[in-house]
């Protein structure tokens, strides 16, 4: 049978992304891709830039292989100049390892939000204190919305404190924050969120840092997450070395993430000093982190998770199509 009578590749929309969303179990997805990274069944190459000629733009490839599953894939990610606002979207295009066929190319915009939040909600499960009792969310767009989704269940949290500036004047949105969990409340200050949480979730597209010194009363865990800013780093780059650092994939985020090339550049930071990252976690290989000082997380997205929610996507999907 060709690919074209097996109805390969799909195409799939945003649309059907967000309908099957509530069917993928993310962090379950996530964390066998990470075992299979820490066990050398998957593989994750570095992430490329390219520029688009006279300042037109880029685009980001993400790149992934999955031994175990028998799939390959690339996301695009491309950042397209208009005389208005930028143009920024993502695809990822799932390949089979037996044939070298196209199974799927799908919108990836959803995708990135869901499997950005699942990452840090694996590295806050295994990296949180197990008393860790106050989760504190920095940001309230779609990706704080996401990680809000995916930590309530990570601790039984004793209160969730989410703040932002657009928030103060937006009732709707805070009250449609509020019925995510009867525990969550709204700060009007980002110092009156983050100064005893256990837990700090930083969920923003600044590229600079949006905590500062004395804002935190006791060490917590905090995390960190990318944007398109050049060098986007949302701690003070200094800070790396009075921390305990883990990170999404050693062997690449250090020499992407901002705060780590500032760190490194300007503050005698060393990517050596990472303690640790996912693969790492999941595989039992991490020294976890000690609470004398605050532990950091950082994650700039690998191709791999594109691939494992691409391909956890891409298994529902053809399930649906059996069944009717």
């Amino acid at each position: 049978m060709s690919q074209a009578e097996n109805g390969l590749p799909l195409i799939v929309d945003q649309h059907a992304v967000r309908n099957a969303l509530p069917h993928l179990d993310v962090r379950r997805v996530l964390a066998q891709m990470f075992r299979a990274l820490g066990n050398d069944m998957a593989v994750q190459p570095p992430q490329t830039l390219a520029l688009f000629p006279k300042g037109a733009g880029d685009f980001i490839t993400y790149l992934g292989v999955m031994a175990d599953a028998k799939v390959f894939g690339a996301k695009l990610s491309p950042y397209i100049v208009t005389e208005a606002k930028p143009v920024i979207t993502a695809w990822t295009a799932l390949m089979s390892m037996e044939t070298g066929q196209p199974l799927m190319w799908c919108d990836s915009g959803q995708l990135t939000i869901e499997r950005t939040a699942g990452a840090t909600a694996l590295a806050v499960e295994h990296l949180a204190a197990d008393a860790a009792g106050r989760l504190a969310i920095i940001g309230s767009g779609a990706v704080g919305r996401a990680h809000l989704r995916h930590l309530v269940s990570v601790r039984p949290w004793r209160t969730i404190q989410v703040f932002s500036p657009e928030l103060a004047d937006d009732t709707a949105k805070r009250e449609q924050l509020m019925a995510l969990d009867g525990r969550v409340s709204v700060c009007t200050r980002i110092e009156d969120c983050v100064a005893d949480a256990d837990v700090i979730a930083l969920c923003t597209s600044s590229g600079t840092p949006v905590l500062h010194e004395n804002m935190l009363h006791k060490p917590a865990l905090i995390t960190s997450i990318s944007t398109n800013v050049a060098n986007a780093h949302e701690i003070p780059p200094e800070w790396l070395a009075a921390m305990d650092v883990y990170c999404d994939y050693r062997r690449t985020t250090p020499a992407t993430a901002g705060e780590m090339k500032l760190a490194a550049e300007l503050h005698d930071w060393r990517a050596e000093a990472v303690q640790g990252d996912l693969a790492d976690l999941l595989c039992g290989k991490a020294i976890k982190p000690s609470f004398r000082k605050h532990a950091f997380f950082r994650s700039i997205g690998l191709g791999l998770e594109d691939v494992a929610i691409a391909y956890e996507l891409f298994k529902y999907l053809k399930g649906q199509s059996r069944a009717q």
